[in-house]
């Protein structure tokens, strides 16, 4: 075999091999294309809660002030259904969900057992969060997270999530994204049918 041999030998398996991982590259870019486009198109009512430690064990302890510079501690709020919404006056998603916010919220003003509804301010001014809600209205507490230690502590990666603490301070829900009050009114209602049934 000549020197000329040799070289197209050599030559051969790092052609292939750089075929076959441009083969394989593609292949998970189609994937994860996909899987962006499901979560894309699926609507709120579609998604069950989102998975996280917390599930079913004790919030964690929350304690800050509100954007009126009231005390706010979670653990005070111990036999009432609490929903964390964590929201940021720029977040695209956020502002989108806030109308099916407010219409839930308004709606909870006529059960017999009513949810807390909190904001909790992430990564966000008190005048841009006050001009936010002036605007698009929702009258419920908005609670600062100054140093994003409440959202670390739920593990919250990215604004809009929503939380559901029951009455003995156990986590039971956790969306991401954004929800509506359809998906919320029932998931509540569920969980404090299941409540009631303990």
């Amino acid at each position: 075999m000549n020197d000329q041999e040799n070289l197209a030998v050599v030559n051969v398996a790092p052609v292939a091999r750089s075929r076959r991982s441009s083969l394989i590259a593609a292949a998970v870019g189609v994937v994860v294309a996909l899987f962006f486009v499901v979560l894309v198109v699926s609507s709120p009512e579609d998604r069950e809660s989102a998975a996280s430690p917390l599930l079913g064990n004790p919030a964690p302890a929350v304690k800050s002030t509100t954007l009126d510079d009231a005390q706010f501690e979670l653990s005070r709020r111990r036999g009432s259904w609490v929903m964390f919404n964590f929201f940021n006056s720029t977040c695209v998603p956020c502002r989108q969900e806030h109308p099916e916010l407010v219409a839930f919220h308004e709606a909870q003003a006529s059960v017999a057992t009513p949810t807390e509804l909190y904001s909790i301010i992430n990564d966000d001014s008190d005048n841009a969060v006050r001009a936010f809600f002036e605007a698009n209205n929702g009258d419920w507490p908005k609670v600062r997270d100054d140093d994003g230690s409440i959202a670390v502590a739920f593990g919250v990666a990215k604004v809009p999530e929503t939380w559901i603490i029951d009455p003995n301070g156990f986590v039971r829900m956790r969306f991401i994204g954004a929800v509506t009050r359809d998906l919320l009114t029932e998931k509540v209602t569920e969980l404090q049918t299941a409540f009631e049934g303990m």
